[in-house]
C-alpha cells in the first residue's frame, strides 16, 4: 500500500458505509452467485488487522482502516480505507472502497470484485468466475431511486409540520405567544434550559430502567414525551420565525392567532433547514421555551409579558 494513498474516514462511517453496501449492492449479488457454505461468522475491524487462516469460514469479512489478510473461505470480504490480501482463498464477493485489494494466483474468486476509488492486482493464475468493476454506477443507480423517495418523505414531513402549526396556532395561541416572548426576552436562559432539556432526561431515563416499574415509563418517556416536546419546540421555533417575519412585512397589524406565522415560519425554517444545524438550533431554543413555559406554569407565575398580550390581543383589520 502507497503511503499516503488512502484517506482515512470515521469508524462510525465507515460500518455505516459497509452495511450500506452489504444491504443495497451485495444481497442481490450473493443470491445469483454460486453458492458458498454458510457459518453465521463475521469478523470485523476498525483501525486493525483481520487474518482468515486456512481452513476457517466467514460470511462476512469488514475491516476499515486496517488489512484484511484471507488465506481461507469468506463469503464477502468489504475493505474501506485499507488493503485486501488473498492468498489461496476462496471468496465470493470482494468490494473494496479507497484501498487497493491483492488476489494471488491460488485464489478463487467466485463472484465480482467491485472497486470505488481502488486499485485491484489479479494475477493470472487466479479464478475468476466474475469481473473487476467499478462501484460508482451502481451507487449512482441507487442515488436515482432513493433521491425521489427521500423528497417526497421531506416533503410529506414539511406538510405535516405545518399542519401541526396550524393545529398549535389554533388550539393554544396564548401558550405559544407566551413561549415566543421568552425567547426574545430571555433567550440565553432558554437556549441554557434547551440543552439541559436534552442531556438530564438521558440520566433520568437511565435511572428509570434499572426498575421493573420504571422501565415502562422510560420507553414512554423517550419514545413519546420526549420527541413530542421536541416537535412542538420545533413548531414554536417556526412560528416564531414567522411572527418575525409577518410582523416587517405588515407592521402595526396584530392577529389574534398566528396561523399566517406558522404556514410563513415553517416553511421558511423547512427551506433553511436543510442547512447544517439550522434546524437543531431552532428547535434547542423553541424546545427550552416550551420547558421553560411548562416549569413557570406548574410553578403558578406569571409566563406572559406585555408584549405577548399586546400580540394577543385581536384586531379588528386582521384576518
Amino acid at each position: 500500500m502507497r503511503p499516503g494513498r488512502l484517506h482515512a474516514i470515521h469508524r462510525p462511517m465507515a460500518m455505516l458505509m459497509g452495511l450500506f453496501i452489504a444491504m443495497f449492492l451485495l444481497v442481490p449479488l450473493v443470491v445469483a452467485a454460486e453458492e458458498a457454505p454458510h457459518s453465521g461468522r463475521i469478523l470485523v475491524s476498525t483501525q486493525g488487522d483481520i487474518t482468515l487462516p486456512v481452513g476457517e469460514q466467514a460470511d462476512l469479512v469488514l475491516v476499515t482502516n486496517g488489512t484484511a489478510h484471507i488465506a481461507g473461505d469468506a463469503n464477502t470480504v468489504v475493505v474501506i480505507d485499507g488493503v485486501a490480501e488473498l492468498t489461496g482463498a476462496t471468496v465470493e464477493t470482494v468490494v473494496v472502497i479507497r484501498g487497493d485489494a491483492s488476489i494471488d494466483g491460488s485464489s478463487s474468486v467466485m463472484g465480482d470484485v467491485m472497486t470505488l476509488d481502488a486499485t485491484v492486482s489479479v494475477d493470472p493464475g487466479a479464478a475468476m468466475s466474475g469481473q473487476v468493476r467499478d462501484l460508482a454506477p451502481d451507487i449512482a443507480g441507487i442515488g436515482f431511486v432513493l433521491g425521489p423517495a427521500i423528497v417526497l418523505l421531506y416533503l410529506g414531513f414539511a406538510l405535516a409540520a405545518i399542519a401541526a402549526g396550524l393545529l398549535l396556532a389554533g388550539l393554544a395561541a396564548r401558550q405559544v405567544r407566551s413561549a415566543e416572548a421568552l425567547i426574545r426576552r430571555e433567550p440565553l436562559l432558554t437556549a441554557g434550559v434547551g440543552l439541559l432539556g436534552v442531556f438530564v432526561p438521558i440520566v433520568f431515563l437511565v435511572l428509570l430502567t434499572v426498575t421493573v416499574i420504571g422501565a415502562p415509563l422510560a420507553f414512554g418517556i423517550a419514545f413519546g414525551l420526549w420527541p413530542l416536546a421536541a416537535f412542538i419546540g420545533y413548531l414554536v421555533a417556526g412560528i416564531a420565525i414567522g411572527d418575525w417575519i409577518v410582523g416587517r412585512l405588515s407592521p402595526g397589524v396584530t392577529r389574534e392567532r398566528p396561523y399566517l406565522a406558522a404556514v410563513v415560519g415553517l416553511v421558511a425554517l423547512e427551506i433553511v433547514g436543510i442547512l447544517p444545524l439550522v434546524s437543531a438550533v431552532a428547535t434547542l431554543f423553541g424546545y427550552g421555551a416550551v420547558l421553560l413555559l411548562a416549569w413557570r406554569t406548574l410553578q403558578g407565575g406569571r409566563v406572559g409579558s406585555s408584549t405577548a398580550l399586546r400580540l394577543e390581543a385581536p384586531a379588528a383589520t386582521a384576518g
